[in-house]
């Protein structure tokens, strides 16, 4: 059951559910129905109507509405990528950093994050690493670190690896006092978290869609704060530019890209993930993503207590202020324990401390009660064990 909506209906549209305990949407969610159907329209379009573009591309803006309007963003802020590390190498490579500047991360957050800004050590940036002091990464864990060639902050609204649910706000607040630009990996926030880039005073934020949007893999949504026409793009092509020419002939004096995140978009979309992604907004928008950030957090809050009692550890924040509603690692040994959940149909994730548990929003408290039972049967046959060899 769920106290904020209709559990059984949304379980419906994800037949995985009938055949194991998925507990991996931190890695990628099931396919929901709806989001197959749609995939499998756009197909049948493709194969009927021999790929109707003009149409398809219509659509494509109709959808970047859509997801502008998911972040409280305007459509010339949004762009379409592969991925999320696509989208920090499109931020880390456009802004205005020279030799001697330097970018502040979180020490341990994602590496993709970081690769994007260690890769422009070779020409001479400086990337510092700030420790992770608590639960949490606010304003105040980063000012010390700030100086005079500063230029960026870059972090992730939520870990992968322990569920943090760092300040966006207060960090967003500290980048527009300092004058610094203000880079946010959403991959593991986006449709599980109301996101509002306006709000946090984001400069780009960039996520997939393959896991709280519950599109497959290969698609990307890049957001760039109006106004930043400093920020040149590291590819160049046609649908980059301003006037792109009607004659398909290249020249030098018709360089004048897009105003807006338009200019990091070279060539065609990944159009079947997009018409996925509509059918997603649909059905995310139909349920509300407070709700489904409600209802995760109640799951959380059963599967600690049911931690507690069988006293296993939590790695990560406990406190729903600095905890991600969706991200739990239990404090049990991979090595030991992954065969186990896969002999008894649990998706999980290895985590580097533990086993990774992330919720989706099909998940129910029946999932978190079995998963308890799962793991206390394998806490019984390993302490029976113990006594018999005693």
């Amino acid at each position: 059951m769920s106290r904020h909506y209709d559990i059984t209906a949304v379980r419906r549209q994800f037949p995985v559910t009938e055949h194991m305990l998925y507990l991996d949407s931190a890695h990628q969610t099931p396919l929901a129905s709806s989001v197959r159907d749609a995939l499998l329209r756009f197909y049948s379009e493709g194969n009927e109507f021999a790929g109707p573009k003009s149409l398809w591309l219509s659509r494509v803006e109709q959808i970047r509405g859509r997801v502008a309007k998911f972040l409280n963003a305007k459509p010339t802020e949004i762009a379409f990528t592969k991925n999320t590390s696509e989208s920090m190498n499109v931020a880390a490579n456009a802004l205005p950093l020279e030799r001697g500047d330097n970018v502040l991360l979180v020490e341990g957050d994602h590496p993709n994050n970081a690769y994007a800004f260690l890769n422009l050590q070779r020409k001479g940036l400086e990337v510092r690493f700030v420790p992770l002091k608590g639960e949490t990464a606010s304003a105040e864990m980063f000012e010390g670190y700030v100086d005079k060639r500063t230029r960026a902050i870059s972090l992730s609204h939520v870990t992968f690896h322990a569920g943090h649910r760092f300040d966006l706000a207060s960090i967003g607040r500290l980048c527009a006092q300092r004058h610094l630009y203000f880079v946010v990996d959403a991959m593991q926030s986006t449709g599980v978290l109301r996101l509002d880039v306006k709000a946090v005073q984001a400069s780009i934020v960039g996520s997939g869609c393959h896991k709280g949007l519950l599109v497959p893999q290969g698609l990307g949504i890049l957001f760039c704060e109006e106004g930043l026409d400093e920020l040149q793009p590291a590819y160049l092509a046609m649908s980059s530019l301003a006037n792109p020419p009607g004659d398909y002939i290249a020249r030098a004096d018709n360089m004048d890209l897009k105003h807006g995140a338009g200019r990091f978009e070279i060539g065609n979309l990944n159009l079947p993930d997009i018409h996925a992604l509509d059918a997603s907004l649909d059905f995310i928008e139909g349920i509300g993503v407070d709700a489904i950030e409600a209802h995760l957090y109640d799951l959380g809050d059963r599967l600690i207590e049911h931690l507690d009692e069988q006293r296993i550890r939590l790695v990560g924040p406990r406190a729903r202020a600095d905890r991600a509603p969706h991200i739990y690692v239990l404090d049990l040994p991979a090595e030991t324990w992954l065969d186990y959940f896969a002999s008894q149909q649990v998706r999980i994730s290895p985590e580097r401390d533990g086993i990774r548990v992330s919720f989706g929003l099909f998940n129910t408290f029946e999932d978190v009660d079995r998963f308890a039972t799962i793991v206390a049967r394998r806490v019984r046959t390993s302490a029976l064990s113990a006594q018999a060899v005693r």
